[in-house]
């Protein structure tokens, strides 16, 4: 029985311990990873500005910045981070807005046609605290508020 015991401790000790593969140092590295291009974008609607850089990463992953500066709102400065998948663009944009400087995160889908992404509008829903696009619903590209257009990256 005392034998039992100690090999269900070092089974329980060997189990925790692979738990601990440390997943996050490959993301923490294609975040470091060299761009092989930068794009910047903005978008501009009625009063609204959003300033957008894109850096595609060797490995085909989409990593950037996006700040949205939107009337009436408290600014948003955050991170994308994603890929595309056909024409479109989806990212994850983990901001934090205002002075409360709590990190918000939502999903975004951009749709390149020529120079221009366009901010699509979708369903999302939120499921164990992670937000994502509704399966089965369609993004509308259409009828939308922000086009971005390419711009030249200064002193970005």
């Amino acid at each position: 029985m005392k034998n039992l015991g100690l090999f269900c401790l070092l089974l329980a000790c060997i189990g925790l311990e692979s738990c601990n593969t440390k997943p996050k140092d490959v993301e923490v590295q294609a975040l470091d990873e060299t761009p092989t291009s930068v794009q910047c974008y903005k978008a501009l609607y009625e009063k609204d500005t959003l300033d957008l850089k894109i850096n595609t990463l060797k490995s085909g992953k989409i990593t950037g910045e996006l700040v949205m500066k939107v009337l009436d709102r408290a600014e948003k400065v955050g991170k994308i981070a994603g890929e595309f998948r056909g024409d479109t663009l989806f990212v994850d944009y983990s901001f934090i807005s205002g002075t409360d400087k709590a990190t918000y995160k939502n999903p975004m889908a951009l749709l390149k046609r020529g120079n221009e992404l366009i901010l699509g509008n979708g369903k999302i829903e939120t499921y164990l605290g992670t937000s994502s696009f509704v399966k089965g619903q369609p993004i509308d590209f259409d009828n939308v508020k922000y086009k971005f257009t390419a711009v030249d990256c200064v002193g970005k």
